[in-house]
């Protein structure tokens, strides 16, 4: 059988020489009592075990993972650390119990990366059930002693190695589902969101932000959307969820999920990330006002939930006051999602905000012009020559200010294109490039 196919219950199975490990001192006679009193014991006698001397277990596991260097045994080990953290993870604790102080509880899941679920799952658990400390002292003035890679180190190879199994999962069912479930647990710390970051790790959530059909792929994006949340409430993780597509894919998701714990982690995503740059802006635009509206209608018991989706509704009503129809459209163009929304070719809009358009050095023109040297979407091609004709139209100066931007050889490109819609729109550009404002709308007439 493949090891990665391997279960907890199936390892658990086998039969450990023990009592040889003793003979040959790669465990003591102390370890072989405490193993004899609680392998292939039942839950409730292991539970209580780990309650009366949960320390000295754990000491004897984690000097087993450290001097054998058995697979079979390392991963019947892990197995047995598995299913108590599983059980119950707050025994996690029990790594930084004082008395393993000169114990590396850290080094021996770092190193045993062969059994990669496991391990990764494990000390996700033990790490994140560290003590706090600042720079090395406790939060009652006590010095740490804990033995080993400091913690920063340890958080960095993880991250690392989390990162490289969402790009190239070493299996094909089980990497990514790992990998993000651990991230769900670490990203609480700050130092995991800075170095995740650092890693580039986010742009490796945003493809797995879909809608979900089945219960395991359920949980993948809950997890998911959980990192996500965790990341709202840092800004360099922010400023790289503006300009990915993370947001449309959210809204996507809390359209057509009926998982009550999925739409809670989006919506308080939503309103985390609702006063930060232009997300109030690009929420308004992706129709999640009527969103929420149809997500209130809904019964939810989770009265987070309820109070979250209040507070959205609320903070999209406030954005849409205060949002001026020129806010809509800078976003759009710099979103590089141009469509004919109404304001293109309302000319009460063009004559009120045609001054706006020189803020910045005539950024949004600028933009304009890049999109129809790189975008592949004929309806954002059609929409730029369209809005470039219409702002040489309404500007005094507008012929003179796009020359001088070089926006004609990039419009004449564009008449010879494929779509009936871009080579109309390239056309009346050209027009009004040529014959002034004037004459090409006598044309059009």
């Amino acid at each position: 059988m493949d090891r990665a196919e391997l279960t907890t219950e199936q390892v658990l199975k086998r039969d450990i020489p023990w009592e040889t490990y003793m003979t040959t001192k790669l465990i003591s006679g102390t370890g072989l009592q405490l193993l004899r009193r609680y392998d292939n014991r039942a839950e409730s006698v292991r539970a209580q075990l780990l309650d009366d001397d949960g320390p000295a277990y754990v000491q004897v596991f984690v000097s087993i993972l450290r001097d054998i260097f058995k697979e079979e045994t390392v991963e019947y080990v892990l197995a047995l650390i598995n299913e108590m953290l599983t059980a119950n993870p707050k025994r996690a604790r029990l790594f930084h119990d004082k008395s393993l102080a000169i114990e590396d509880t850290y080094e021996p899941f770092l190193r045993n990366w062969f059994i990669q679920e496991k391990s990764c799952k494990i000390l996700a658990l033990i790490v994140s059930a560290r003590p706090r400390t600042q720079d090395g002292i406790f939060a009652n003035g006590e010095a740490s002693k804990i033995k080993g890679p400091a913690i920063s180190d340890v958080l960095k190879e993880l991250v690392d190695w989390l990162c490289t199994q969402l790009k190239n999962p070493s299996h094909p069912s089980c990497g990514i589902p790992t990998a993000i479930n651990c991230l769900a647990a670490l990203l609480k710390e700050p130092v995991v969101r800075s170095s995740f970051v650092r890693a580039d790790g986010v742009k490796l959530l945003i493809p797995l932000i879909t809608p979900a059909s089945t219960q395991q792929s359920n949980q993948l994006l809950y997890e998911t959307c959980l990192c996500v949340w965790l990341l709202s409430y840092y800004e360099p993780a922010i400023e790289y969820l503006a300009t990915s597509r993370a947001l449309p894919r959210l809204v996507d998701v809390v359209k057509s999920s009926t998982k009550e714990k999925v739409v809670r982690v989006v919506v308080l995503t939503f309103r985390n990330l609702l006063s930060k740059g232009t997300f109030g802006a690009q929420m308004v635009d992706l129709g999640l006002p009527q969103i929420v509206q149809s997500l209130k209608a809904q019964a939810w018991s989770d009265e987070d939930l309820l109070e979250a989706l209040n507070q959205l509704e609320d903070g999209l009503k406030d954005n849409i006051k205060k949002l001026s129809s020129f806010d809509k459209y800078k976003q759009e163009v710099l979103l590089g999602h141009l469509d004919w929304s109404p304001m293109h070719k309302d000319p009460l809009f063009w004559r009120d905000n045609i001054s706006c358009f020189e803020e910045n050095d005539f950024q949004v023109l600028r933009v304009l012009v890049t999109i129809m040297d790189s975008s592949n979407d004929p309806r954002a091609l059609a929409v730029a020559c369209f809005d470039l004709s219409q702002f040489i139209q309404h500007h005094p100066a507008g012929r003179v200010i796009v020359n001088d931007l070089k926006a004609k050889e990039r419009v004449m490109k564009l008449m010879n294109h494929d779509s009936a819609e871009v080579t109309k729109n390239a056309l009346l550009c050209i027009q009004r490039l040529f014959l002034g404002a004037k004459y090409a709308s006598f044309l059009q007439a």
